[in-house]
């Protein structure tokens, strides 16, 4: 069985999601390109934050997908920091608790273009904490022409937010989260996909270690990229951290074609990753994380 962590879909084709002239694949797209890579069943994420793409798709859109098909997709919700009153104090609790209520699994893909220490940002994650759902977000290097939240090389805004909620499981993703695990990122690389063996020192390895609340989205040209670039070392990083690594592909277009699914299947016939492993990574860990009871 595989899960997919990562997926975004759009009921129906309207605005272009970006100035190439790109659109959502609709679930029945989705669907077809699920079924040709042998995936189960996928978590659908909202796209509401206007930085990340020119057609917003909804909440309550993706809980109307999942409504139409229960026995493949299932729905996070995504409430942006700045959502209610736009104020640190506000309640997010209320709109996190309607869409648990809805059976939402969880937030994200955060993209907000905000600092990880920003007030609204840490509001935001002190009620997905109380609402026990875990978040998805996307590392961003910088303000402006550009999405996701902000922080520097070294991640120490994410350090700092893994330290102070604990008990909120905090899902990465993006290329400046994947470039992290090499100890040679730098300011001008980090946003693209770093080539090379893996330096020793990264942060991302650090501060798997250091908290237990960190997951791993390995999705995308980033994740890919991530556990590809140095294969030996790759392979370790899914040893020993395969029960917070969630297998995606962040399918958005129809045009995607991403090989994760491939390339993990190819890297367990190979012997290059345990039984264990290559379970946790295509499907278990999902299911515990989200209760999927499957």
């Amino acid at each position: 069985m595989f899960i997919d962590a990562h997926l975004h879909t759009a009921r129906r084709k309207g605005l272009p999601r970006n100035a190439a002239g790109e659109n959502f694949a609709t679930p029945e797209e989705l669907i077809g390109m699920m079924d040709r890579t042998g995936v189960e069943r996928g978590i659908l994420l909202p796209s509401s934050s206007p930085e990340c793409s020119y057609q917003q798709v909804t909440s309550e859109d993706v809980i109307e997908v999942c409504e139409t098909y229960p026995n493949r997709f299932h729905p996070f919700c995504n409430v942006d920091p700045r959502d209610g009153s736009n104020s640190p104090d506000a309640d997010l609790s209320f709109h996190l608790n309607y869409y648990k209520g809805r059976g939402c699994l969880g937030v994200g893909e955060i993209t907000a273009n905000l600092e990880f220490g920003d007030p609204l940002v840490q509001n935001l994650f002190r009620h997905c904490e109380r609402c026990e759902l875990p978040v998805l977000f996307h590392v961003a290097p910088k303000r402006f022409a550009c999405y996701g939240l902000i922080d520097t090389v070294g991640m120490a805004g994410l350090d700092a937010s893994l330290a102070a909620f604990p008990k909120l499981v905090f899902i990465g993703h993006s290329q400046p989260f994947w470039a992290e695990i090499s100890g040679d990122v730098t300011t001008e690389n980090r946003n693209t996909y770093p080539k090379g063996p893996i330096v020793p020192g990264g942060a991302l390895p650090r501060l798997m270690n250091t908290y237990p609340n960190l997951y791993c989205g390995w999705d995308a040209a980033s994740g890919y990229n991530g556990l590809t670039r140095d294969p030996e070392y790759g392979w370790s990083f899914m040893e020993r951290f395969s029960d917070r690594i969630l297998f995606g592909t962040d399918i958005c277009d129809p045009s995607n074609n991403h090989q994760h699914a491939e390339y993990l299947r190819t890297s367990h016939a190979d012997g290059r990753i345990s039984d264990a492993s290559f379970e946790n990574i295509s499907w278990r860990t999902a299911n515990q994380l989200f209760g999927l009871g499957l």
